[in-house]
């Protein structure tokens, strides 16, 4: 049975594009909502461009009130009946009540290779590290700030000269390559992660 993918971003959605591009033939999902924090959103615009249906949850509306703002996200998750979510730039940090309710059916990509760097500025922490290398991290979302087990990963060296920006440039089309390769296992029960060079 074909699983319901609904993702959640905040900007320009490259990373839900990659997903909702890969969600294609005898792939075992489906993109069926992206939902957007904010209402100026670029993602938003390409994801009805590709005929996927949108939401908008403002947390601004909520100011202060955490509560009521993933209440009303879950409201409107939950009406497109969802079996997976796919977290692509959703810059909200969720609170154990969310997370718990979407526990074992919840993604996340990050910009560093867990267990470093959880949180921002994460190539800008690997350079002032001395880092040889940075990369990105798929993981199931649990209440621990992008703290769930690892399902996949993908490294790129990190170059004399670089700075976060360029890092920044270099890892992002391998998150556009890891993610659907993980959210395609996930989706067929699979939870053997998925390393790229």
């Amino acid at each position: 049975m074909t699983k319901r993918v609904a993702i959640l971003i905040s900007g320009s959605g490259s990373n839900m594009v990659a997903l909702a591009e890969s969600m294609v033939g005898d792939h075992p999902a489906r993109p069926v909502l992206v939902v957007s924090n904010l209402p100026g959103a670029g993602g938003l615009g390409r994801a009805e461009a590709m005929g996927i249906a949108t939401a908008v949850v403002d947390h601004r509306r909520f100011a202060g009130d955490r509560a009521a703002f993933e209440a009303e996200l879950a409201r409107v998750l939950e009406a497109a009946r969802p079996d997976i979510l796919c977290l692509a730039g959703f810059m909200r940090i969720l609170t154990p009540w969310f997370t718990a309710r979407w526990a074992g059916r919840a993604l996340n990509i990050h910009p560093s290779l867990l267990p470093k760097y959880r949180g921002l500025d994460t190539h800008a922490r690997a350079l002032a590290a001395g880092d040889s290398e940075a990369g990105c991290s798929v993981h199931e979302v649990t209440a621990e700030l992008d703290g769930g087990p690892i399902l996949g990963q993908a490294r790129v060296p990190i170059l004399p000269g670089d700075t976060p920006e360029r890092l920044a440039a270099r890892v992002l089309p391998m998150e556009h390559e890891l993610y659907p390769a993980v959210l395609r296992r996930y989706a067929a029960g699979d939870r053997t992660p998925v390393f790229l060079p």
